[in-house]
């Protein structure tokens, strides 16, 4: 009996031991000697690598950013009041990651993956490193497709493609924000998904930015990426890495994304403040050396890709603050030089009510141009000279009291222009909308309307023109080019909606 009762210990203890196998890992830990500010200074981790993941008492991160002979230098992303000098500090091992997938759509979410929208705990099921290469030129296709953001004088004057990189810049408080919210409503059911990055923003704002979404039902397709102001500068300058990684792997999957960075001025001076408190040599208005080569690597990441890897594209909507108008600035010029293009809001203009604030004169799309619909081109192409050109009659008419009938011609024909452009917050448009109503300017026959009275008939002659012909609003929205005889039927049908006397039910609600 008794050696039936070994045999039988010795047989489940082999089990166990096959079934169970141990192996042993070293962890490496080093000691804290000074932390505050969102910094960390360690000695210890003889072998950690640069951007890797260390770990704090009570669960807290940070990165592995200053790698020196005799300690490393850690940038903090959790708070560090409860951290002190000779706690310990362990490597993990791991890339600075974070999650990617389907699961983060509808989500408000942090670099890390942390739930910020009190909803449920998110499926993921891949995490990605935050640091990625960009595409190579041999991987990336020319930009065909545009990005329709709604707005009649960006997607006319200042178009952008699937795939460009187009800042906004401007003043505070002049409707950047605004201006790319309203692109991300826009792409609904349009299959884009969109990613909106905050950086520095206060969490009232990004409270209110959600709450738009989810009104225009734009959450469906979008992430919202979150570092507020009162996150430690090591979250804020991981997150629009941290959200480029999110937005591309739906563009690795052939689909089409867009992720607006509001805003690259507050990462900036995230930086700043990282690079100072780890004592690296400032440069021009103390931002380090590096500055450029921050923000070239992010925004690089944005492209079209050729068929063979996907054929996914990624836009970029960098946002960034100018002061006192001032866009020759250290890092708008430097942003400036990175991206395809610019859009300029101005607080001028914005004071004067024309909104959106945007200064024809001063906003460019490199690219944009060549992914245009045909339709909307057509009726565009000589707009923005025109447009121009009206502006600096508008400003010499001011000194003269007489005027030639032709130079009286083309500053009331820009009044109009101006007027046509104007567009309500959160109302994007269709590009058969837009169409419409700029051929009506361009071909004239606003001209006998009072300016003030061209917003009212713009709507009018918009639910007039869907009503009688769809198929021509159909074919101009599905970037089909028009016909001679087409245009003549669409004037004709201006006509008739001009003299439509306007319902009242129409001037309340313009």
């Amino acid at each position: 009996m008794l050696i039936q009762m070994l045999d039988d210990t010795m047989a489940t203890m082999k089990t166990v031991t096959r079934d169970n196998r141990f192996t042993l890992h070293s962890q490496e830990t080093g000691t804290v000697m000074q932390v505050g500010g969102g910094i960390a200074r360690v000695r210890g981790l003889a072998s950690v690598t640069s951007e890797e993941l260390v770990q704090f008492p009570d669960g807290v991160l940070g990165v592995a950013v200053n790698l020196e002979p005799n300690e490393v230098g850690i940038m903090l992303l959790g708070d560090s009041d409860n951290l002190n000098a000779g706690i310990r500090v362990t490597a993990t091992g791991r890339e600075t990651d974070t999650p990617v997938g389907e699961g983060l759509l509808g989500r408000v979410i942090d670099a890390t993956g942390r739930v910020l929208d009190g909803g449920k705990p998110l499926e993921v099921h891949e995490r990605r490193p935050i640091e990625r290469p960009a595409p190579e030129i041999i991987e990336r296709a020319p930009v065909t497709t545009p990005l329709e953001t709604g707005i009649k004088s960006i997607d006319a004057l200042i178009p952008i493609g699937r795939g460009q990189r187009e800042l906004i810049l401007g003043d505070r408080q002049t409707g950047k924000t605004s201006i790319a919210i309203d692109t991300i409503i826009n792409q609904r059911g349009k299959g884009v998904v969109c990613i909106y990055c905050a950086v520095g923003q206060r969490a009232t704002s990004v409270a209110k930015v959600v709450e738009t979404l989810r009104q225009h039902r734009a959450m469906e397709h979008t992430v919202v990426v979150v570092a507020s102001d009162d996150n430690p500068p090591g979250l804020r300058f991981i997150t629009p890495y941290a959200a480029t990684t999110m937005a591309e792997y739906f563009m690795e999957q052939g689909q089409d994304a867009l992720i607006v960075y509001d805003d690259l001025t507050r990462h900036a001076r995230a930086y700043r403040e990282l690079s100072l408190l780890l004592r690296r040599p400032p440069g021009r208005e103390a931002y380090p050396g590096d500055i450029f080569y921050i923000h070239s690597r992010l925004l690089e990441r944005s492209t079209h890709l050729r068929s063979e890897f996907g054929g996914g594209s990624l836009t970029a909507l960098p946002v960034i603050e100018t002061q006192a108008q001032d866009i020759s600035a250290y890092i708008p010029t430097n942003l400036i030089s990175i991206t395809d293009g610019q859009v300029y809001l101005s607080p001028t203009l914005f004071q004067k009510g024309l909104l959106p604030a945007i200064d024809v004169g001063k906003s460019v799309s490199r690219v944009g141009g060549k992914t245009q619909h045909p339709s909307l081109r057509s009726v565009a192409s000589d707009l923005r000279l025109a447009y121009s050109q009206f502006e600096e009659l508008e400003t010499f008419a001011r000194f003269s009291t007489r005027l030639d009938k032709d130079t009286r011609a083309t500053i009331e024909r820009g009044r109009r222009v101006r007027e046509v452009l104007k567009q309500g917050e959160h109302h994007p448009l269709r590009a058969s909308e837009q169409a419409v109503i700029l051929f009506a300017v361009n071909a004239g026959l606003l001209d006998d309307l009072p300016a003030e009275s061209v917003s009212e008939r713009e709507q009018n002659i918009q639910q007039h023109l869907s009503a009688t012909l769809p198929e021509i609003c159909a074919q101009i929205d599905a970037g089909k080019k028009l016909g001679d005889e087409q245009w003549q039927q669409t004037t004709e049908a201006i006509k008739e909606a001009l003299a439509t006397e306007l319902a009242p039910s129409d001037k309340d609600r313009t």
